[in-house]
């Protein structure tokens, strides 16, 4: 694994943004490499004039022994790309960050999540809404994602902590920047019983710019996004379509027709790109997360074994017939059927129908966004 310093320094340099960087990763095998080319073969690796200039310019005045002792001293920890921690879910959407600053602690049971995100300017309604919604959902064991801003972001966190339950907030500004501010004391609960996320380096401030893109990041943390409440123009939408596009479940609360925070949810819905929900069961059904508990149990309970390793090498995003899988592995077919049975519930793997199987997290995408063409042809 590449030592999470460099991945920092260029991720502290302008123009190196996650494209760049997985080109250079391309070009020279590994980021230390990288950090120390010459001009002309960061050049050859496919850097533009611009960004070429900024490496050459902010290099030599990045110390990556200090910025590290600095991340260490305020208590947060740098996940990248080839770290085993990084968040899988993360990892299959398009242009994923390249670095990923966490305060608190992700887990491996927040993939079991959803995110919450609405307007500001929340309603009573849609805060009574949000609660509830939310409340349930941490009952069953999920985590609740959002973006700590005011208004339903916030109602989100709150009953999820109320709830006794994990949230995840991802910030457009560094983890140690705490922006609302009045939601300092909200962002050091969720730092305790979930974690602050984000992209930018610490001391980044909270720039106009910096939140559009911080929502693919809310939305690809989560299995499913939820809007409850925000007229047409609002910035949650964004969140709505980076889920779209990364083929993930999307969900809508519907609203007073003559309520302008009901305007776009109601607009999702008649257009066919949310999914009406009328409380927490909705989700957890369309998302086949109704039992994540005991999901949860099974995959504490029972480790890889060498069966599991087999299968795994003949699985793909594409579907696999379980007599294939035997005739392949040369395994009796009674041990492939048991074995992919707990393999599913560890969420490993999953059957499309047909005795059809695929592996789960690389396949997540591609499937949500084929179930989701098919309905649009029917």
């Amino acid at each position: 694994m590449t030592d999470a310093r460099y991945w920092v320094g260029f991720n502290l340099i302008p123009q190196i943004g996650p494209v760049k960087a997985r080109r250079l990763l391309d070009h020279f095998g590994d980021l230390a490499a990288a950090w120390r080319a010459s001009a002309l073969e960061l050049a050859a690796a496919g850097l533009d004039r611009r960004a070429l200039e900024n490496v050459l310019a902010a290099r030599p005045q990045i110390d990556l022994d200090a910025e590290m002792d600095k991340i260490a001293r305020a208590g947060v920890r740098v996940l990248v790309w080839d770290d085993p921690a990084f968040p899988r879910l993360l990892i299959d959407i398009p242009n994923p960050p390249f670095a990923l600053y966490v305060k608190g602690e992700i887990i491996a049971e927040d993939e079991w999540s959803v995110a919450v995100v609405g307007t500001r300017r929340a309603s009573a309604y849609g805060r009574e809404v949000t609660r509830q919604i939310v409340t349930d959902l941490v009952r069953n064991r999920i985590t609740i994602v959002s973006g700590l801003a005011r208004g339903i972001d916030a109602e989100a966190h709150r009953a999820a902590l109320d709830a006794q339950g994990r949230t995840l907030a991802v910030l457009g500004c560094g983890v140690d920047v705490v922006y609302p501010p009045e939601h300092a004391k909200l962002a050091q609960q969720i730092a305790e019983h979930g974690a602050l996320v984000s992209e930018y380096p610490l001391g980044t401030l909270p720039e106009a710019g910096n939140f559009p893109p911080r929502n693919r990041i809310i939305s690809g943390l989560s299995l499913g996004s939820l809007i409850v409440e925000g007229d047409e123009s609002t910035g949650a939408r964004i969140t709505i379509e980076d889920a779209l596009e990364q083929g993930r479940e999307t969900f809508a609360v519907p609203g007073n027709l003559y309520r302008r925070e009901a305007r776009g949810p109601n607009k999702m819905i008649q257009r066919g790109e949310a999914k009406l929900v009328t409380c927490a069961m909705d989700i957890l059904e369309e998302l086949n997360l109704t039992m994540v508990e005991e999901h949860q149990q099974v995959r504490a309970a029972i480790p890889e074994n060498e069966i599991e390793s087999t299968l795994l090498k003949h699985l793909s995003a594409d579907p696999v017939h379980i007599d294939e899988l035997g005739r392949e592995t040369g395994l009796p077919i009674a041990s492939v059927s048991s074995t992919l049975a707990l393999m599913e519930l560890k969420g490993m793997v999953k059957q499309i129908g047909g005795m059809n199987y695929v592996v789960a997290r690389e396949s997540a995408a591609n499937y949500a966004a084929d179930r989701r063409q098919k309905t649009n042809d029917e």
